[in-house]
């Protein structure tokens, strides 16, 4: 069975994507702990981080680092936090959250809401950022 994010790769349900390669894909969490929360992707479904091969592994990794390059230029924080849990979807993915202290990945608190216009506003300040590197 596919994933929400295999759906999301597949184009059967919208994302506010912000960067994609042929094996990657970048995109604004829609229950984010902060403005500007993206989750980074491999577009090959594969459940746990650990499980990938090497390749499709580092590059992940790499892939991830541009963006959030990208993101600490346009989303006022200290720094861009890194989370992977991998319980709530089957397929590999990084938490990209811009955070100021600790807490601010602490994914027990209230989710943030956002209007499709600030997701859209968000998204495009990334991809921005990343045309310009």
């Amino acid at each position: 069975m596919s994933s929400i994010f295999s759906k999301i790769v597949a184009g059967e349900i919208p994302a506010y994507k912000v960067a994609e390669s042929i094996d990657f894909l970048a995109f604004l969490d829609v229950n984010p702990l902060a403005e500007g929360h993206v989750l980074v992707i491999p577009k090959q479904e594969v459940d746990y981080l650990f499980d990938l091969d090497d390749e499709l592994y580092t590059g992940l990794q790499m892939f991830a680092k541009i963006v959030a390059t990208a993101m600490k230029q346009v989303i006022p924080c200290k720094k861009i936090g890194v989370a992977v849990i991998g319980l709530e979807v089957p397929h590999t993915h990084i938490h990209l959250i811009p955070m100021n202290e600790v807490g601010d990945l602490n994914f027990s608190r209230p989710k943030l809401t956002f209007t499709p216009e600030q997701f859209e506003a968000t998204a495009e300040k990334i991809k921005e950022a990343l045309r310009e590197e």
